[in-house]
């Protein structure tokens, strides 16, 4: 895998594992040498990833392990206190966010596998 521009790709999980609006993705990232939960889900087709943490505070959002979506299958919603997010940009779409979205995150899917687009690290391939 060859870097671009000082980005890299890794490999967070198959493209088979996200329905729409269905089970999401867990994984981990790394913020200033923190290791911080994340998640990634189809919606629409696209696949979407986000700090798991609500805008409000930061608590993790998924009611259960990987279930990110209300039962409608069209908002990402916070366990804790209802928050409702869009799930292809994170904004806050109404209840204790207040406005405030969740922190998106890059990814692309290629070859039926999902990849992170992590900056400032690179790889050489």
């Amino acid at each position: 895998m060859a870097a671009t521009a000082g980005l890299n790709r890794r490999l967070i999980g198959d493209s088979d594992a996200l329905v729409d609006g269905g089970h999401g993705l867990r994984f981990t990232v790394d913020r200033a040498g923190i290791a911080e939960p994340a998640f990634a889900v189809r919606y629409r087709g696209q696949v979407h990833a986000f700090l798991n943490r609500c805008g409000h505070i930061p608590v993790e959002l998924d009611w259960q392990q990987g279930e990110f979506f209300d039962h409608s299958g069209l908002y990402l919603i916070c366990a804790t206190h209802g928050a409702l997010y869009a799930p292809d940009s994170g904004h806050c779409m109404g209840g204790r966010c207040n406005g405030k979205g969740l922190v998106a995150l890059s990814v692309q899917e290629d070859g039926g596998q999902i990849f992170l687009i992590e900056e400032g690290r690179q790889s050489v391939g």
